[in-house]
């Protein structure tokens, strides 16, 4: 079994394998090492990654790409409109406010989910490691951006569940980059803490994490981000000053036409990816729009005034991860520079600016994320062994919990996780209710958060219990943040006092063994901290009581989150369309071998087989060659895979017994070879036999040479386009039989008659 690394990048997914003690990155069907984040559907089935990026110009309105902004989002959301305004799909919105996307597949409009978009994109990275690996595989680290909401987060993992993958963690990009940059550092000494500025600048986003490494350890100090600018909004000022360029030449609006812009972008991509290496580069498409060609140029020094505001908000979240992390530019001993948007040199220069030293572009940009991953996942799996390193990451946001009775003040500004919080990590809090009550999980600073984005996360209901007397009784909550990032409420204790001796009874020695934990009493409950596990309840006077623990139920609803209901059905879905892809290739296998075969037959007939073939079996089977060939390109062209095969057998019939000639006539040469060899060890082993056994040898090995020749005689005295009267089968038939018949004449005589063995030994000494 194998651990697999997956980055889900915007445009392109890189997958990672650890394996031969290193870390591998796979080939795709086309053999590059980055496959396009595409699902492409086409009239009967559905075209993933580097083929569904090919097919996108011919199914526009039915393909997806850039999944990844969309997950755990809502349709109303300002930034969320003008994403779907780029994509060339319909959409809507759910009746929880999400997205749905409506992509027309097997002559219908069928309705998606992102999630089920993105499992469609993890279901085709599976296969293709799988098949790579020749193994199945489950176990997986993914990587995702710091920025990810809680929600967002449990979309990937129902995403991965649906295509039946196992994640073994959620790791945030600069995380998994940091954890591949100092894993292998040799150079982190006792001399104290390393500070490394990681600045990922993928294609639709800015991520900015500093990290602290020492020895055999790292742990990150801070994360921030900007979630709109990536190496596609530098694409989009291209776009745009062309656009307005073409309109005022040439006389033609490209955002009336879809496939213009598709072009358009495509190639403008392709430009800047010119001027990182060049001074000026020019634009050429050819017929762009009612039949006119384009062209264009640009130099670097316009393209970074055009980008000048781009550019500028590259420092924001780099200051801002420098201020969360407490340190200053003259703290940080590298800056590591990573990221498909990474490569404009303007963004070197500003950096060199703001850090007071040159970037480093040591790690591979596009890799180092899913090689992270795979390591990560290495780590996490009992099946690998590998050395000890501690990965300390903490959480972007702050996350705060309420119950019916006002917020869970566990600090003094109400929040429950800071922003910044180490994690996994876990929280147990006793509140005293005497019925069912409620808990909400919510982000506490809004301003942290990505614009437009819901600070509530989840509802759980407790219960129902019913104290003794309306009486309010202790239910202990545990909140872990785990190691994906997300919170929840995961189960939740009564405990019952039972009275041993009178007494007063003293809340603060509650038994407890969690840790980091924290004590407050506010609005009926506590947070237990620093206690001895399972000890009994103790006062003053030696009152103690003895606790009984009885699980409470407890139902939980993420706001926007799949129910396990819809993460089945999801699955069952998936299944389908992953059967009917698997039909439609078998079928266009077996389309392609009859056409391969009809090309294969028509040439061999006339020139390999040509003497093996009557003139009456040359016609009929090119008759029925090219009536299979006429059939194939008409009525044939969009046939079933029982069709084809049918087709293919009535061939082969026609043909086989042509094909079993020729290879029989070679086959017989070698095997009238291998007897007449068989007939001459025979003889020559029958010299050292006694004359008997010698003669019984050479009369079978006369037979047999007489059978030979006579059947050979036969056989040439009949043209080479019927069928052999000497078959290759039976002169292997007569070795065999000569073999086996000189076998027993030998073993007859070396093997002692049960009489014989009775005899006493005449040798033996008395």
């Amino acid at each position: 079994m194998s651990v697999v690394g997956f980055d889900i990048g915007n445009e392109n997914c890189v997958i990672a394998v650890v394996r031969q003690r290193g870390i591998d990155v796979l080939l795709n069907y086309e053999s590059k090492r980055e496959t396009p984040a595409v699902v492409c559907f086409g009239e009967k089935q559905r075209i993933l990654g580097s083929a569904g990026a090919a097919s996108a110009m011919m199914h526009i309105k039915s393909t997806i790409s850039q999944i990844k902004r969309l997950i755990g989002r809502k349709f109303a959301d300002p930034d969320v409109e003008k994403e779907l305004k780029m994509l060339p799909v319909e959409t809507s919105e759910g009746q929880d406010g999400g997205i749905l996307i409506h992509l027309k597949y097997m002559g219908e409009i069928h309705v998606f989910t992102p999630v089920q978009l993105l499992s469609m994109l993890f279901a085709h990275l599976k296969t293709m490691t799988e098949k790579d690996l020749e193994m199945p595989i489950s176990d997986c680290v993914i990587g995702i951006p710091s920025y990810f909401t809680d929600l967002q987060r449990r979309a990937y993992l129902d995403a991965a569940k649906i295509a039946g993958l196992k994640p073994l963690r959620l790791i945030h990009d600069c995380t998994a980059t940091a954890l591949s940059y100092g894993m292998y550092k040799k150079d982190f000494g006792s001399a104290g803490p390393v500070n490394v500025a990681f600045i990922d600048i993928g294609h639709c986003d800015t991520q900015v994490s500093i990290a602290s490494f020492e020895f055999g350890k790292m742990k990150i100090l801070s994360h921030a981000f900007d979630r709109s600018l990536g190496g596609r909004d530098f694409d989009e000022v291209i776009f745009c000053h062309f656009a307005a360029k073409f309109k005022e030449e040439y006389h033609i609006d490209v955002y009336s036409n879809t496939k213009a812009c598709f072009r358009l972008r495509a190639a403008c991509e392709k430009l800047k990816k010119v001027l990182s290496a060049n001074l000026e580069a020019p634009l050429n498409i050819e017929c762009l729009m009612d039949e006119k060609d384009v062209k264009g140029f640009i130099t670097r020094e316009e393209f970074e005034k055009l980008a000048s505001g781009l550019l500028e908000r590259v420092s924001i979240p780099c200051r801002r991860a420098l201020i969360d992390a407490n340190l200053t530019e003259e703290k940080i001993s590298s800056v590591e520079l990573v990221g498909s948007g990474s490569r404009i040199p303007a963004i070197s220069t500003l950096l060199t600016s703001l850090f007071k030293r040159e970037p480093s572009r040591q790690l591979n940009a596009s890799e180092c994320v899913a090689r992270g991953c795979a390591l990560q996942c290495a780590m996490l799996s009992p099946i690998y062994h590998v050395r000890e390193y501690e990965v300390k990451d903490v959480i972007p946001f702050s996350i705060g919990l309420s119950s019916d009775e006002g917020p869970v003040a566990v600090r003094s500004n109400g929040v429950l996780f800071p922003r910044g919080q180490p994690f996994p990590s876990v929280k147990v809090i006793t509140f005293r209710r005497s019925d069912l009550f409620h808990l909400e999980a919510f982000y506490a600073n809004p301003d942290e958060l990505p614009p437009g984005t819901s600070p509530i996360i989840s509802c759980v209901t407790i219960g129902p219990f019913h104290g003794s007397h309306g009486s309010k009784i202790r239910v202990k909550v545990r909140v872990p943040l785990d190691l994906h990032g997300i919170v929840s409420i995961e189960s939740a204790t009564l405990i019952k006092d039972d009275l041993v001796m009178a007494g007063d009874y003293h809340s603060n020695s509650d038994a407890m063994d969690i840790d980091p934990i924290s004590e407050t009493v506010t609005n009926g409950f506590e947070d237990n901290t620093n206690k001895n596990l399972e000890s009994p309840c103790s006062s003053a006077d030696g009152t103690r009581k003895d606790n009984r623990r009885l699980n409470v139920p407890v139902n939980e609803n993420v706001y926007g989150g799949m129910t396990k209901a819809e993460i089945l059905e999801a699955h069952e879905k998936e299944l389908q369309l992953a059967h009917q892809d698997r039909i439609v290739e078998q079928t266009k296998e077996k389309k392609n071998s009859l056409e391969s075969y009809v090309y294969d037959m028509r040439s061999k007939l006339f020139h390999t087989y040509r003497s093996f073939a009557s003139e009456q079996e040359k016609d009929d089977i090119s008759r029925t060659l090219q009536e299979t060939e006429e059939w194939l390109y008409e009525d044939g062209v969009d046939e079933t895979e029982h069709a084809y095969s049918s087709k293919l057998e009535d061939l082969k019939r026609l043909v086989d017994p042509i094909e079993n000639r020729y290879k029989d006539d070679k086959e017989r040469v070698q095997a009238t070879r291998d007897l007449s060899k068989c007939i001459l060890k025979h003889r020559a082993s029958a010299d050292s036999l006694p004359t008997q056994d010698k003669e019984l040898i050479i009369n079978e090995c006369n037979k047999v040479e007489q059978w030979l020749e006579e059947k050979i005689q036969q056989q040439e005295s009949f043209p080479r386009n019927t069928d052999p009267i000497l078959w290759s089968s039976d002169i292997k038939s007569k070795t065999e039989e000569l073999n086996l018949k000189c076998q027993q004449i030998l073993g007859s005589k070396a093997s002692p008659s049960p009489e014989d063995k009775d005899k006493p030994d005449t040798f033996n000494d008395p």
